[in-house]
């Protein structure tokens, strides 16, 4: 087994047997997926980590590069190009040369769950990740957390209590380590087309980022 020490678990990590059993089957249904759990995409020496909630089964679970290969990934990436944490086109595949320039982007949760919905185990398993992940980042200034769940499993790889710092769209919380956590919508399809998140609006996110890390 990966020790938990690890930022990021093995090819066939157990720790989550219904997860781990989701995984497998899709491995049998389409043997040319990645079908694993997600690393993360970025250099550990950004001082911007972006955190999502966990892969989606025919996106990166699919591609194997997180918030690549379905609708999440359209408001992220191309905002991290014209932003300047990214330099290339988005083209939602993983060989599309896209090229991250002082940011790491990351799941809370590393493997797709089923009907992309999170158990509290799933969360508590992959937290000793994400806590390395963060401590493993010696330049780190701002994580930005894609969804309330991603926003929780930050605060508590930070050993914090989420209800310190309650998660709101375009909120800045001054966490006690001098990090500061930005809060973002999910960028997810149902979010999209419901007009919840808007490019605007995250946009104007990644360009208060961008002031605070100028």
């Amino acid at each position: 087994m990966t020790s938990p020490r690890a930022t990021a678990p093995g090819r066939d990590c157990g720790l989550c047997p219904r997860l781990v059993a989701y995984r497998q089957d899709y491995r049998a249904l389409h043997p040319d997926w990645f079908n694993a759990p997600v690393p993360s995409f970025g250099p550990l020496s950004a001082r911007l980590l972006v955190v999502g909630q966990a892969p989606g089964v025919n996106g990166a679970n699919r591609t194997g590069r997180p918030f690549t290969g379905d609708v999440a990934g359209r408001l992220l990436y191309p905002a991290l190009v014209k932003f300047g944490f990214a330099r290339g086109q988005f083209q939602e595949r993983p060989d599309d040369g896209l090229q991250l320039l002082d940011c790491r982007v990351t799941n809370a949760v590393r493997c797709a769950p089923p009907q992309h919905k999170l158990e509290t185990s799933d969360k508590n398993h992959c937290l000793p990740y994400l806590a390395a992940e963060i401590a493993a980042m010696p330049k780190l200034k701002l994580l930005l957390a894609i969804g309330g769940k991603a926003h929780d499993s930050i605060l508590q790889g930070l050993g914090l209590k989420p209800s310190q710092h309650k998660f709101q769209h375009g909120a800045l919380h001054g966490l006690p380590s001098g990090l500061t956590l930005a809060d973002s919508f999910h960028t997810s399809q149902y979010n999209v087309n419901t007009g919840r998140i808007t490019q605007e609006m995250f946009e104007d996110i990644l360009a208060g980022i961008r002031r605070l890390l100028a």
